[in-house]
C-alpha cells in the first residue's frame, strides 16, 4: 500500500476499515449506493453502467453483512464489499439478457458460479451490470431500450470500450469497487484500459464460466475489473479454484499469490517484441514505453522477443470466436434477427461465412502458436504490450440511435488482446497514465498458464509508475 497525494480510488481496503472501526456499516453504504444508482440513471447523459438492480436484494445482503460485522464473524475480505457483474452471468432474481432484448424473459432462479461464491463470500451484489449486446463488439455501444450506451466516467461522450462495458463504467465511477466481466476477445480488459482501472483475465478455465452464456467456449475466460492490482488478487484468490460444473479448469494447479509482494523485480525477465509493441498510436508508445523503463529500474531485465505468426493468430482467433459464437446463437440468429442490434446482425452473418476447414486450419494455428509460446516462456516469466493501441473513441449522436459498426476499430482495439484469448494464457491491464485529452491508457503484461501470480507481482509495481490518479469526471464516492 502506498499513500497518495490528491485523489484516488476507493478500494476493498478503505470499506474493510470504515467497517472494522465502526465509521460506517455495510448498511449504510447500501443506502448510498442506492441513492447513487437512483442518481445515475437520472443524470445527464445517464451513466447506463448498472442495468438491474433491486433496493431488497441490496439491503438483504448488507443487513445480513453488518450483522457479522457486530458478531466479528465475517465470511472473507469481501464481506459487505459493493461487486457488480456483467449480465452474461445468471444472478438472482436478475434477468439474464446479455446485453439483448429478446433473452432472459424471466427472473434467474439459480446463480452462476461466481454469483454463488461472492455471495458466500459475504459480498453485496448491487446489480447487473450493462454489455455490448452478446459481446458481438469493443466499443460497449448497446442501443437498444433495455441497455443504451453507457459512459466513460473519465469522458461521458467517449465509450466505455466493450464488452464488459458496464462493469468497467461502474468500478471507475466508483459504484463499487469490483466487477466481474467475461473476456473472449479482450472484453474485460479493453474496457478497464479504457476507463482507467485495473482489469485482470485469468488463464483459460481459471475461474469457472458455468452460468454465464457460453458464448464462445474456447476463447472466454472471467477475470475481475478493480480498482488497484491489491484488489484483483483478493478477488481472483477468491473465485479461482475448479468447478464440478465447469470442466475445462477441473485440473488446474492451485491458485497462488507467491511472491505478489516481493520488494522488487529482481531475477524475472519481461519478454517485448518491440515491432508488435510499437503498433500502436505514438501517445501510447511513449508512456508505455517509459512504464517498461520503469520495470527496468525495480531490477527487472528486458529480453527482446520475437512473437511469430501474429497475423495469422489474428484472423485464427476471429474464426474461432466468431464461429463459435454463431454455432450457439443459431436458433436466436435465425429467430429474433430482426431483434438484434444492427451490428450484432453484421458480425452473425459475417460470422456465417466460415467453413468447417477454416475452423479447423484455425486451431491447427492455435496448436502452433501455443508452442510458440511455450518456448518463448522458457526464457522470460512475461510478455509486455501496450494495452490498447488508441484511447477510447468518442460516441456520435448516430450511435445512440443505430448503434456503431467499425470493423477497423474491432481490429485495432483487440490487437494486442486476442493472443491471450487464442492460447489461454492470462493478462493483466494495469493504468499508467493518462493522453494530453485525458482519456486513460493501460499497459498489459501476460504471462504463461496458470502464473497469474507474476502478473499480480509486475503490476503492484507498475502501479507506482502513475505519478498522479486523475479523478474521473463522473465518480460517486460511496464511503463519504
Amino acid at each position: 500500500d502506498s499513500a497518495r497525494n490528491g485523489f484516488s480510488f476507493k478500494g476493498i481496503k478503505d470499506y474493510l476499515e470504515c467497517y472494522r472501526s465502526g465509521k460506517l456499516t455495510p448498511s449504510q453504504v447500501a443506502k448510498n449506493i442506492i441513492a447513487m444508482l437512483e442518481d445515475c440513471d437520472k443524470s445527464t447523459p445517464p451513466l447506463r453502467a448498472i442495468v438491474q438492480w433491486d433496493r431488497e436484494q441490496i439491503m438483504l445482503m448488507a443487513e445480513a453483512s453488518t450483522t457479522r460485522y457486530r458478531n466479528k464473524c465475517t465470511l472473507s475480505y469481501l464481506d459487505g464489499i459493493p461487486v457488480c457483474l456483467k449480465e452474461e452471468f445468471k444472478v438472482v432474481p436478475y434477468h439474464h439478457r446479455v446485453g439483448t432484448v429478446f433473452l432472459g424473459t424471466e427472473p434467474e432462479t439459480e446463480d452462476a458460479t461466481v454469483a454463488k461464491k461472492l455471495r458466500e463470500a459475504g459480498a453485496i451484489i448491487i446489480g447487473v451490470s450493462n454489455m455490448h449486446e452478446l459481446g458481438t463488439g469493443t466499443t460497449g455501444c448497446n442501443p437498444n431500450r433495455y441497455h443504451k450506451i453507457p459512459r466513460n466516467p473519465y469522458k461521458p461522450n467517449h465509450f466505455t470500450g466493450g464488452s464488459s462495458s458496464g462493469s468497467a463504467a461502474a468500478v471507475a465511477a466508483g459504484l463499487c469497487p469490483v466487477a466481474i466481466g467475461t473476456d473472449g476477445g479482450g472484453s474485460v480488459r479493453i474496457p478497464a484500459s479504457f476507463c482507467g482501472v485495473v482489469g485482470l483475465k485469468g488463464t483459460f478455465g481459471r475461474i469457472s464460466c458455468h452460468g454465464s452464456l457460453p458464448l464462445s467456449y474456447s476463447t472466454v475466460s472471467v477475470g475481475p475489473i478493480c480498482t488497484s492490482v491489491a484488489d484483483a488478487a483478493i478477488v481472483y484468490s477468491i473465485l479461482a479454484e475448479p468447478d464440478l460444473l465447469y470442466p475445462y479448469g477441473l485440473k488446474q494447479p492451485k491458485a497462488t499469490l507467491s511472491d505478489m509482494c516481493a520488494p522488487d523485480l529482481k531475477g524475472l525477465n519481461l519478454g517485448v517484441d518491440w515491432t508488435f509493441f510499437k503498433a500502436c498510436d505514438a501517445e501510447v508508445l511513449s508512456i508505455c514505453e517509459k512504464a517498461v523503463e520503469h520495470l527496468q529500474s525495480l531490477g527487472a531485465n528486458v529480453v527482446e522477443v520475437s512473437l511469430p505468426e501474429m497475423e495469422e493468430v489474428r484472423v485464427a482467433h476471429v474464426i474461432c470466436i466468431l464461429s463459435e459464437m454463431r454455432d450457439f446463437l443459431q436458433p436466436d440468429f435465425n429467430k429474433h434477427f430482426q431483434e438484434m442490434n444492427l451490428e450484432t446482425r453484421a458480425n452473425l452473418a459475417l460470422a456465417s461465412q466460415f467453413t468447417a476447414l477454416d475452423y479447423i486450419t484455425a486451431n491447427r494455428q492455435r496448436t502452433r502458436s501455443m508452442g510458440f509460446l511455450r518456448e518463448i516462456f522458457s526464457t522470460v516469466n512475461c510478455i509486455l504490450t501496450p494495452a490498447v493501441p488508441c484511447t477510447a473513441p468518442r460516441i456520435y449522436e448516430s450511435d445512440l440511435l443505430t448503434g456503431s459498426s467499425d470493423t477497423s476499430f474491432i481490429v485495432q482495439s483487440m490487437r494486442f488482446m486476442q493472443l491471450g484469448n487464442f492460447t489461454g494464457i492470462p493478462g493483466l491491464v494495469v493504468p499508467i497514465g493518462y493522453s494530453t485529452a485525458g482519456l486513460p491508457i493501460n499497459l498489459q503484461v501476460m504471462a504463461k498458464w496458470w502464473d497469474e501470480a507474476v502478473l499480480l507481482r509486475i503490476g503492484l509495481k507498475l502501479e507506482q509508475f502513475r505519478s498522479q490518479t486523475k479523478k474521473p469526471s463522473i465518480y460517486y464516492d460511496i464511503l463519504a
